[in-house]
């Protein structure tokens, strides 16, 4: 989870930067823009990183509080900025790299804390009740 986000958001940051600027929002120009950036295969990759990190984001939703999970992702942008250094050669100045570092620290300790502070409420499978009913 921690690696498909920011994976995706630099992939989809290097296709859209590819593309150039968008030319406008008027009807008749925005299909051919979107149509473009749907033949790149960097969108695509970004697509399918993205759908990756949303199907782990469910999966972790599932058994851990959403005030543990949320914060516990941030540290994604930690590897976004690493990922934004190194593959798009994107200059990040020192105060960036501060925040980015005060993130971090921020996501070790909620990594100090237990994933669930309250109890799933588990519902009965359908068909239960009547089975009981019958026994």
């Amino acid at each position: 989870m921690v690696i498909f986000g920011p994976l995706g958001d630099v992939l989809l940051g290097k296709g859209m930067r590819a593309l150039g600027p968008v030319p406008g929002i008027q009807p008749t120009v925005l299909p051919a823009f979107l149509i473009r950036a749907f033949e790149s295969g960097t969108v695509w990759l970004a697509i399918c990183s993205l759908s990756i990190f949303f199907i782990s984001y469910l999966l972790v939703l599932s058994w851990a509080d959403f005030s543990f999970v949320q914060p516990a992702t941030s540290i994604g942008y930690g590897m976004v900025a690493i990922l934004g250094y190194f593959a798009l050669g994107e200059a990040i100045s020192p105060t960036r790299w501060i925040g980015v570092m005060v993130i971090c620290f921020g996501v070790l300790m909620i990594g100090q804390t237990p994933p669930r502070t309250t109890e799933p409420k588990l519902k009965s499978p359908i068909g239960v009740a009547r089975i009981e009913e019958i026994g």
